[in-house]
């Protein structure tokens, strides 16, 4: 090796080991990176599905008011108008196990549907963390549907009231109370108010989509025979049908067309009349000094009234369990059942704490609905249960019964044995047992006797 490559690499060798020995240099200091904004999960999706609230003024209040405060779950508030979307629906995501569907909203009489297609969860023990929130314990009780299961949770609940102008109270009949007519009294003062005006005054919802047939399956019926399918062609309902004419002799005749009885009230077409609770709220809204509410008239078998009765419930696998019952838990809460009220004019299921911080026309209407559920003779009526698909014709029946005996004037009994052989060939054609008032029919299918 030559003495000048030699020397290279001698030096090269010399500034290793110095690099090997020398002290590491000190890194430069770098900045600490940022710290991470905590992560806050979006609620669960939670959808709510309804059978209630179809007007989309009411849906809104829903939307807006009821459930603006509720965050354990993001809620979206789906309405299917009428029973057979609703149920075609819980069906489909129960046969092919794709449930999206989280809280069930309906009246009472769907539940049994809702159980017959196994789309229900047991709710006994939200059922017990909910007791000290005095839930009516004859509502809870409903919810049970007969058996030692909670199926559903009451929600809320709606009825039909009389309603009068302070004008017709000079023509009631003498020593009648108001708040505790009978039917005779108000064909009665019906035929006072005629005699002296000369204009039938009282008024009922016979129009083509007005709920005459609710006020003959809930009161009428069960006010003057105990009960509604097994009495339909008894010596009470003849009896019943009777006074009915009596009465309608009375009635303004525009009421076969009022679908509701706010609009002839607040023309004063009507001054005394018997409707569902949203069918006359304009009425006290708009003339708030010019109306009251009362309990509906009683008959012989006491004053039946019907409670439109709505629960909640929770669909079987439904995918956000823990946030539908946190929304049942927040619907039956004090505030939100006055909110309720306030906004959309269903009333409480609890029996204590009525709302105080509603607007005057909703208390006059809550007035009426307290003073009849609190009626010394006070009976529950429920709405038809388990007619599925054919709930409008069992009401056509009740309709048809109506036209044939009071604007016909076909004989009652002649009608009450044809229509009540319809009205036994439906029943056990649905297989469909008796509902309260009648008496229990078991696994039997209800039948007129």
């Amino acid at each position: 090796m030559n003495k000048r490559i030699y020397r290279i690499a001698m030096l090269a060798m010399l500034l290793t080991l110095l690099a090997a020995c020398a002290p590491a240099p000190t890194p430069a200091p770098t900045a600490a990176p940022p710290t991470a904004a905590p992560t806050v999960a979006a609620p669960q999706a939670l959808l709510f599905s309804s059978t209630q609230f179809n007007p989309v003024e009411e849906q809104e209040k829903m939307r807006t008011v009821i459930l603006k405060d509720f965050t354990a779950a993001k809620v979206d508030f789906v309405v299917d108008p009428t029973e057979a979307p609703f149920m075609d629906r819980i069906i489909a995501e129960q046969k092919t196990g794709k449930i999206t569907v989280g809280v069930i909203g309906a009246l009472h009489g769907t539940f049994p549907n809702l159980v017959q297609a196994n789309a229900l969860e047991d709710l006994t023990a939200l059922a017990a963390k909910l007791q000290s929130r005095s839930i009516v314990k004859e509502f809870m009780t409903l919810g049970k549907l007969g058996s030692d299961k909670q199926y559903y949770i009451p929600w809320m609940q709606a009825t039909y009231i009389m309603v009068y102008n302070k004008k017709a109270l000079p023509y009631l009949p003498a020593g009648a109370n108001v708040d505790a007519l009978t039917y005779a009294q108000f064909a009665e003062w019906g035929k006072n108010i005629t005699t002296a005006t000369k204009e039938k005054k009282l008024g009922l919802p016979a129009g083509p989509t007005g709920l005459m047939h609710r006020l003959t399956q809930g009161y009428l019926y069960p006010s003057y025979t105990g009960g509604l399918v097994t009495t339909y062609k008894s010596d009470d309902a003849v009896k019943m049908w009777t006074d009915v004419k009596a009465i309608w002799e009375q009635t303004n005749p525009q009421s076969t067309t009022y679908n509701n009885m706010q609009d002839a009230l607040l023309s004063e077409e009507v001054w005394v009349t018997i409707d569902h609770t949203a069918r006359v709220v304009n009425a006290f809204k708009n003339k708030p000094n010019d109306f009251l509410a009362a309990p509906a008239p009683a008959g012989p078998k006491g004053r039946y009234y019907m409670s439109v009765l709505a629960g909640l419930g929770i669909m079987k696998g439904t995918p956000n369990k823990a946030g539908a019952e946190a929304l049942i838990d927040y619907l039956t809460q004090p505030v939100q059942q006055a909110a309720t009220t306030r906004e959309v004019n269903f009333y409480p299921v609890l029996e204590t704490g009525l709302p105080a911080d509603v607007p005057a026309h909703v208390k006059l209407e809550l007035d009426g609905v307290v003073k009849q559920s609190k009626a010394s003779d006070a009976k529950v009526a429920l709405l038809p249960i388990g007619l599925g698909g054919k709930a409008g014709d069992f009401n056509k029946i009740q309709q048809d019964t109506l036209t044939r005996i009071v604007l016909k004037g076909e004989d009652i009994k002649k009608v009450l044995d044809e229509e009540g052989a319809k009205l036994n060939a439906l029943m056990a054609e649905l297989k469909a047992a008796c509902w309260s008032p009648d008496p229990s029919s078991g696994d039997k299918p209800c039948q007129v006797k």
